[in-house]
């Protein structure tokens, strides 16, 4: 396929795509059903070609301004890749350092990212969209068959006020990776790498803090911590209404919906991701 010896094949993920590794040509290959919408899709990028096709370019943008990202494989024509009935795009492989990447260092790699990311203009969802798409799966009982009453309300009324709250303090906005947990940024031999762009939203800097652990968040510059608190409630009631949908593709959906619920009536103050 596209030049590439490939004899074997390595799962690195299967959740909402399959992720690859190809050998002996050495490449990431990520793979989806051309006409498969993530259950975390926004409305505005439901089509998945069309959200891979953003990401790429998002992507190579940063990366022409050195920002940490990992860049699609130098071999292969930087675009969405079309076979039978799946979406393919290629990526370059890094040898992972086996350790997590440093509190300090993650801060840092992040605060970088943002910085590249101010300098370039890629048409995306608001976050706000995310959390609008988030709550029409819990204000659908079809959508979300198993999730309890009372849960549903608690997610409703707390995407509505924090939602409005958040808009309310007027911060600034910019374009953001849109889940820069620690699962989506590679400890490599270049340093902290972030992967997986496809849910980038504009939005305050802090809704991508608060996607990170506690302890990088502590450590990023300027914070405005109240405004942190806020999006970390949203971003526990967006995953946990992730995970109550039934065709959630997350190995760990069963559980986390119970817990991300309970992160949930935890705050405010609310916990932060890697305290669940």
């Amino acid at each position: 396929m596209l030049g590439l010896a490939v004899d074997d094949a390595v799962v690195l993920n299967d959740s909402n795509r399959l992720v690859i590794r190809l050998l002996p040509c050495d490449i990431v290959a990520r793979v989806a059903p051309i006409e498969y919408q993530p259950s975390g899709a926004y409305s505005l990028w439901a089509d998945y070609r069309a959200r891979a096709e953003i990401e790429l370019e998002v992507v190579h943008r940063v990366a022409l301004i050195g920002g940490p990202v990992a860049v699609p494989d130098p071999r292969v024509q930087p675009r969405v890749h079309l076979h039978d009935d799946f979406v393919i795009d290629m990526w370059t492989y890094y040898e992972p350092v086996p350790s997590e990447v440093p509190s300090n260092d993650y801060a840092r790699a992040l605060a970088r990212l943002h910085a590249s990311m101010r300098e370039i203009d890629v048409r995306t969802p608001h976050f706000t969209d995310r959390i609008a798409d988030s709550q029409r799966w819990v204000v659908g009982r079809d959508v979300t068959p198993e999730l309890d009453e009372a849960d549903r309300t608690l997610l409703i009324d707390t995407f509505e006020d924090l939602r409005r709250s958040t808009i309310d303090r007027g911060a600034s906005e910019q374009l953001l990776h849109g889940e820069p947990h620690q699962w989506n940024v590679l400890n490599t031999m270049d340093g902290p790498l972030f992967i997986d762009f496809e849910n980038c939203v504009r939005g305050p800097v802090e809704y991508d803090l608060a996607w990170a652990p506690h302890e990088v968040a502590e450590r990023y510059p300027d914070t405005d911590r109240e405004l942190l608190s806020e999006c970390r409630g949203l971003m526990l009631a967006i995953v946990a209404a992730h995970f109550w949908r039934p065709d959630s593709d997350h190995p760990n959906s069963r559980q986390g919906r119970f817990e991300f619920l309970e992160g949930v009536r935890a705050g405010p103050p609310w916990p932060a991701i890697d305290a669940l």
